[in-house]
C-alpha cells in the first residue's frame, strides 16, 4: 500500500517525506533501544527516499538517473535511521544508569554486561 503512495505523482514530495517520518520511521524506531543495528535499515531507508524523491535529470549526460546516497542525505537534511536508533539506545542507557539497583532493567543490564 505504501509503495503506491510513494510512487504517486499527485502527492507532493513534502507530504511523502512527512508520511515517511511519521509512519515508517516511528515504526522502525519503536522499542529500538534493543535493536541490533544492521545495514539493511539504511538500505531500506534510502530505498524509501529514492521512491519519494524520484529520479533527477542529468544535463551533462542528458538522461535520467537515481540520486546518489550523498544527494539523498543532502536534500533530506535528517539523521539516518541508524543514527536515530543509536541516539535512542544512548538515551535508554542513560535512563537505565539512573535507575535504582532493584529495578529489573537495571539488574538485567548488570547481569549481562558486568
Amino acid at each position: 500500500m505504501l509503495q503506491k503512495l510513494f510512487k504517486n505523482k499527485n502527492i507532493s514530495k513534502k507530504l511523502k517525506l512527512r508520511l515517511k517520518n511519521t509512519i515508517i520511521e516511528k515504526t522502525l524506531t519503536y522499542a529500538s533501544e534493543s535493536l541490533t543495528l544492521t545495514n539493511q535499515l539504511n538500505i531500506f531507508e534510502r530505498k524509501v527516499y529514492r521512491r519519494t524523491l524520484g529520479p533527477v535529470y542529468d544535463n551533462e549526460k542528458e538522461k535520467w538517473r537515481i540520486l546518489t546516497n550523498k544527494e539523498i542525505y543532502a536534500s533530506v537534511k535528517k539523521p539516518t535511521i541508524i543514527e536515530t536508533i543509536s541516539l535512542n539506545t544512548l538515551c535508554w542507557f542513560g535512563h537505565v544508569q539512573r535507575m535504582e539497583e532493584n529495578r529489573v532493567p537495571k539488574r538485567v543490564y548488570i547481569y549481562i554486561y558486568i
